[in-house]
């Protein structure tokens, strides 16, 4: 119950970032369409049955029930009654056959009107990132150091000569900046080649690798990480470390001299000095601010987990409040313009389709990843905000008839021939993709649920036909010591 009651703090942040994400792409399309005279019957956010509407001076302004998206209904950009579809619902009481004919709409007047919600959604992130940039972001170690925190024994990468400690300076010739990029840079990739250069050499060598497929659609390199924050989460009551008197909170930095780089590395230095009292330094957060304090513990085997351990729990979402980053406004909106587009350029490589169509997310998802953000930090709820008003622009802009892009590709036609492209084909063209995108939307969202919950393993319990698992990329190389 006390878990509940803490997290109901989210949803009205979530509702707020999302929903102004839709209301600024539905107002450039409302905006617009009034200043150059175009009928609006509608201004929805939501789709659906309405939960909240009101009529003013004969344009309905309402809430759908159904929160992923909105629509501006303009009979004279949307003569085939895509809104109907977008409502699910009659706008008014008459049908279009009784409706008086409006005047038709220059075709240049459509494409401002069209492109209007994605120009909406560009300069709202444009906004935010130089809000992000203003205030700043809290950031972990892989956000700003591209070295290596954790390598598997039993991995590729160690066998190739990668341990801990080196950084990997370029991934296929792009140089890399932190492990973010790096991990972007595998993420399409069926085969890397690293750019590595150890402590203390200058020169830097070149591994090359094969990436793993996670499961949930991202490729990743097994058995390697960036460096991560070992964050006590809790302490095992027993264990040497409450012996030690190490506290929830205190950041593990150094063990046995050694400086901790990543929770597996601490676990890896925990299991190479078991039963050896080994000197420990932890940073601790009091009111006068962060002290460091020296403890000493002696690892013990741990029959139930059958390793060596100190008893601590990590807090996998740990990062540092005091290391804030500003990245520059123009590099977040370029960073996340390019991630979309290398993502649509690998939907449509051969190669890479197969890869890329895993790692598309639906509502689900975005939904998820909101949630687990705004727990982390605001401005990183922020953050993932920019990025979604440069993909929902980008998105929005291809020409698919039920999108913007669309509208404009219709409306270019008629610029050209004209004349507008036939009714009975535009009408077509926009119901098929409706019930395409529909579809879509509901396989995402269906898988999503399967990746991120026990739903898909209970479904397939049912199932008389041996379903194959597919296997997992590890979230963290452990969980405690």
């Amino acid at each position: 119950m006390l878990a509940l009651f803490d997290s109901v703090w989210i949803v009205p942040i979530l509702v707020l970032l999302f929903g102004v994400t839709i209301f600024i792409h539905e107002l450039g399309h409302y905006l617009t369409a009034r200043w150059l005279g175009l009928v609006v019957e509608v201004f929805s956010i939501g789709f659906g049955p309405s939960i909240w509407e009101k009529k003013v001076k004969g344009i309905r302004y309402k809430i759908g029930c159904i929160p992923f998206g909105g629509y501006v209904a303009l009979p004279q950009l949307d003569p085939t009654g895509m809104s109907h579809i977008q409502g699910g619902e009659e706008e008014d009481g008459t049908d279009e056959e009784s409706r008086s004919p409006l005047p038709r709409i220059a075709a240049w007047r459509k494409i401002i009107v069209s492109a209007a919600g994605a120009v909406g959604n560009i300069l709202l992130a444009i906004l935010i990132a130089w809000l992000v940039y203003w205030i700043g972001i809290p950031a972990g170690p892989s956000e700003r150091s591209s070295v290596v925190g954790f390598v598997d024994d039993e991995s590729v990468a160690y066998a190739e000569g990668l341990r801990i400690g080196d950084e990997i300076t370029a991934v296929n010739g792009t140089p890399v900046l932190s492990w973010r990029d790096v991990q972007k840079a595998a993420a399409l990739e069926k085969e890397v080649a690293l750019s590595v250069r150890s402590p203390g050499v200058a020169e830097a060598r070149d591994i090359q690798l094969v990436t793993s497929d996670g499961g949930k659609g991202v490729r990743f390199l097994e058995g390697l990480s960036g460096c991560d924050l070992s964050q006590v989460l809790r302490v095992t009551q027993g264990m040497p470390a409450e012996s030690a008197g190490v506290l929830s909170g205190d950041l593990v930095t150094k063990f046995a001299g050694v400086t901790v780089l990543s929770r597996g590395h601490l676990s890896r230095l925990v299991s190479e000095h078991l039963g050896q009292e080994t000197a420990m330094k932890v940073q601790r957060q009091v009111d006068e601010g962060p002290v460091e304090l020296d403890l000493m513990v002696k690892p013990i085997f741990d029959e139930k987990h059958e390793k060596a351990r100190i008893g601590i729990e990590f807090n996998p979402m740990a990062f540092e409040h005091d290391t804030v980053i500003h990245p520059r406004p123009m590099e977040q909106i370029r960073d996340h313009a390019s991630m979309i587009v290398r993502v649509l350029s690998a939907l449509v490589t051969p190669k890479q389709a197969k890869t890329a169509s895993k790692a598309v997310g639906g509502p689900v998802m975005i939904i998820v990843y909101y949630w687990t953000v705004v727990k982390m930090s605001i401005m990183l709820a922020v953050s993932f905000t920019c990025l979604l008003n440069v993909n929902l622009a980008i998105l929005n802009l291809l020409p698919i008839p039920v999108l913007d892009g669309g509208h404009i590709v219709f409306s270019i036609w008629e610029l050209i021939f004209r004349k507008p492209a036939s009714p009975k084909l535009v009408n077509a063209l926009v119901n098929v993709f409706a019930i395409l995108l529909i579809g879509v939307m509901i396989l995402l969202s269906v898988r999503d649920l399967d990746r991120m919950t026990s739903l898909g393993s209970r479904v397939r319990k049912l199932l008389p036909a041996k379903v194959e698992q597919v296997e997992m990329a590890p979230a963290e190389t452990d969980k405690g010591e």
